[in-house]
């Protein structure tokens, strides 16, 4: 049996508001009621709740010092607690009400540890409508899946009609933004990804949060929340895996909530002069965020626009060019958009996230 968060907690109404606290953050405690129970278990324990009332008893009882043991108090710590405090080491005293945000971290942390790598946070955006953008974020979080990864896309486009459909897993069960726009605080990544749709890929595992379509002539109202968003970019960033925003061109507060958390901000843009003006505006908006991102120069180019052009016009550097892709239309339109692995679009989306990870890599190190 895993071992549990140890609350010894004898006051009634301090021990509701731990629980209360622990249920928010998805983390299962055991509470004991005396220093007897509380010895089988304090050893094992991955952290320790001690309320003010009980911690003088505890120095007697020989439990011995650890680390990860926290003093939970509705007020100020009496002298004779401080001391018991001090005796056995305790990490901190936490308040409640007061230090509820950081008591829920610290019990997220017990059931989610930290992730052992760090991983991608790319953002994607269209030079102008039509751009393929949503295409291209499906296509990175396909390249990351195929290569054994488990992404996590989300759509936080909600006129865009759902990457759902444009990955072909309208159907598959699971929550879109209207059962998640509510979502605030620390989310856990595993409670996350098993809510959503999620597919396997390749060697991988692909999951999706979508925005929905309008049902009952009613209009899409389920745009996400800067706290929803940055709950969920927050959660899948711990998992270590990496996710894939496709954002729309209106920089909503949302949007820009989550721009200086982006390893990597794509802007993809076709080689035409009206998508280079269009696209140069967007840049200059960015820019106001601190965001610089970097050009998918996608083709043809009618009026025969190289990728230099369309970086000087734009004011940003090329991370690469992409060739038509062949059949994109029908297949989008078909939902077998995931079937095809090789092609420009494929091959631009693995150079983009090799790219990607070597930033995330050196920013670790630093």
């Amino acid at each position: 049996m895993e071992a549990r968060t140890l609350v010894l907690v004898e006051d009634d109404e301090l021990a509701d508001e731990v629980l209360r606290v622990a249920a928010a953050a998805g983390c299962e405690v055991e509470r004991v009621w005396d220093v007897a129970e509380a010895r089988r278990r304090w050893a094992a324990a991955p952290l320790v709740l001690v309320g003010a009332n009980t911690l003088p008893r505890l120095p007697e009882a020989s439990l011995g010092r650890r680390r990860g043991v926290l003093a939970v108090s509705a007020g100020p710590l009496p002298e004779g607690s401080w001391h018991a405090a001090v005796q056995l080491g305790v990490d901190r005293v936490v308040t409640l009400p007061g230090d509820d945000e950081f008591l829920v971290t610290t019990l997220a942390e017990t059931t989610e540890p930290p992730a052992t790598r760090a991983a991608p946070v790319v953002g994607v955006l269209g030079g102008r409508g039509g751009a393929g953008a949503s295409t291209f974020a499906a296509s990175l979080a396909l390249a990351s899946a195929r290569r054994g990864g488990h992404p996590l896309v989300v759509d936080c486009d909600p006129l865009g009609g759902g990457l759902d459909l444009t990955l072909g897993m309208e159907k598959v069960s699971g929550l879109r933004w209207s059962g998640c726009s509510t979502a605030t605080g620390r989310l856990t990544a595993s409670t996350l990804r098993s809510a959503l749709p999620s597919v396997e890929e390749g060697a991988g595992r692909l999951t999706v949060l979508s925005c929905g379509r309008p049902t009952g002539g009613e209009p899409s109202t389920e745009a996400p929340s800067p706290e929803a968003l940055l709950a969920v970019l927050d959660a899948g960033h711990r998992s270590g895996e990496p996710v894939v925003l496709d954002l729309p061109r209106e920089l909503s507060p949302a949007v820009t909530a989550c721009l200086w958390r982006l390893t990597l901000c794509v802007l993809v843009v076709p080689a035409e002069v009206r998508a280079c003006a269009s696209a140069g505006a967007l840049v200059r908006r960015l820019a106001h965020h601190g965001t610089e991102p970097g050009l998918v120069v996608r083709g043809p180019a009618p009026g025969g626009l190289t990728a230099r052009d369309v970086s000087t016009a734009v004011g940003c550097p090329v991370l690469t060019t992409m060739r038509p892709e062949p059949g994109l239309a029908g297949r989008l339109d078909r939902g077998s958009f995931r079937g095809r692995p090789r092609g420009p679009l494929s091959a631009a989306a693995e150079r983009v996230l090799a790219m990607a990870s070597p930033a995330v890599a050196q920013g670790s190190a630093a």
